[in-house]
């Protein structure tokens, strides 16, 4: 007889057991579970109709289930042990269950959810938890049968997904919807919006979460209403407040105010006829010893009237300390008062450009500008950095040296790694070595 082997089926399968035998002469084979006679030589014994011989004496099980899992005994009773055993397995594809069972929970904001996914099968089931998103795609979360939620809010919300795999045909998947209760909570496109008279504006405001929020529109305080030149809708989470032909009194500080049963939520946008901040499009870096090129561009509807520039230049040193420590110590000052030549690049926009004269060569610049139209002066802009270039070196040279230092702070030391301070230091010595052969 064959030796026994371990054999394994899925629920609702068949599986075939061998039982080869040669030479059995007058004996009897039997099939036995256990105490149980299943078949004697060709004659079916149990009443299970799924069971059945085939090619001689192999034992056929049809649709097998869970409680055919067990030892099998293929055996010659001539009392001398010959018996054959083999084991059968049954494998199970997973299934789940979740709690809660209608698959969704609503909490507060700043409250504990926990989600639950009991899974079984054969072998037994690894658990999986994703956070499904329709951008990004699943974000995988746990391994655990639990899986917990602590202080949620808005981000919390959405659908989670509990997969069970075994390797038993697919894996299985169930989906919770978790839906955050808390106050509106409201963003805003730009919270500050450049006008003119004249002019349509649109102010926007989104409300995260809770897009079943009443939403109010304030300007300087009062309740707003919609006019033959005002109008307000929404679409989605998005709430518009629509200003046509704008004028003078339509100035002043807006807000949008959400509220649901859990609370109230306010922001603010100023709209102001003032130019908007300078945007410099210029390189950090200059092709010339003593000037550079600034370019930049401002927001304004109206002309401007007159530009401020600043500039200074910053000292490069090295500690006392450590050769290896740097520092920039700022110059003053230089306050300059330029009557615009007015480019525009956009019905809203003027692009413009000043050469700097007058600078030092192998030096580090900062700049700031500052614009007036008929409204007011605009808020004075970042600072921009530039370099002027070295007797020496080239172009290009000039801007692999200047983008290892562009990174540094405008006004205290600085804090790079040791490698960068090392770059500086050699910066700072080729400065130092370029004017004296300057001078020579």
């Amino acid at each position: 007889m064959t030796r026994g082997h371990l054999y394994k089926a899925i629920i609702g399968d068949s599986i075939e057991l061998p039982c080869k035998v040669k030479d059995l002469g007058s004996y009897v084979l039997l099939w036995r579970r256990g105490t149980s006679v299943l078949t004697a030589a060709n004659l079916m014994v149990t009443r299970d109709p799924r069971f059945k011989l085939v090619e001689g004496y192999n034992l056929q099980i049809a649709n097998v289930k869970i409680q055919d899992a067990g030892d099998y005994i293929c055996q010659i009773g001539d009392n001398e042990s010959r018996d054959q055993v083999h084991t059968l397995e049954i494998l199970v594809p997973p299934t789940i269950r979740v709690v809660p069972q209608n698959r969704q929970i609503t909490a507060r904001k700043g409250s504990t959810v926990t989600l639950e996914c009991k899974a079984s099968g054969n072998p037994v089931p690894a658990i999986y938890w994703h956070k499904k998103d329709a951008f990004s795609g699943s974000s995988h979360l746990s391994e655990s049968p639990t899986l917990l939620l602590e202080r949620v809010d808005r981000h919390h919300a959405g659908v989670y997904q509990c997969t069970a795999d075994n390797g038993v045909r697919e894996a299985v998947h169930v989906d919770i919807e978790v839906t955050v209760l808390s106050p509106p909570d409201i963003t805003v496109e730009k919270t500050w919006v450049h006008a003119s008279e004249g002019f349509d504006i649109d102010l926007v405001c989104i409300v995260h979460g809770d897009v079943n929020s009443e939403m109010l529109w304030y300007q300087n305080s009062f309740l707003l209403d919609p006019t033959d030149r005002r109008s307000m809708y929404s679409r989605g989470d998005k709430y518009t407040l629509n200003i046509r032909n704008f004028q003078q009194s339509d100035f002043g500080n807006y807000s949008c105010v959400a509220d649901n049963a859990l609370g109230r939520t306010k922001k603010y946008i100023e709209v102001s006829g003032r130019p908007g901040p300078a945007a410099f499009l210029s390189p950090a870096y200059s092709n010339y010893l003593d000037r550079y090129n600034l370019t930049y561009t401002i927001e304004s509807i109206p002309p401007l009237d007159e530009i401020k520039l600043l500039y200074r230049k910053l000292m490069v040193g090295i500690a006392e300390s450590s050769m290896n420590e740097t520092y920039q110590h700022p110059g003053s000052w230089e306050d300059t008062i330029l009557v615009p030549t007015l480019t525009r690049s956009d019905p809203t926009h003027f692009i413009m450009s000043h050469v700097i004269r007058g600078l030092s060569p192998n030096s580090v610049y900062e700049v700031m500008i500052q614009a007036r139209n008929v409204h007011g002066w605009n808020e004075i802009s970042d600072i921009h950095q530039f370099y002027t270039r070295n007797f020496e070196l080239t172009p290009n040279e000039l801007e692999f040296v200047m983008s290892s230092i562009s990174n540094s702070g405008h006004r205290k030391p600085f804090s790079q790694p040791a490698s960068m301070k090392m770059l500086l230091t050699c910066f700072i010595t080729f400065i130092a070595v370029s004017f004296s052969l300057a001078r020579c």
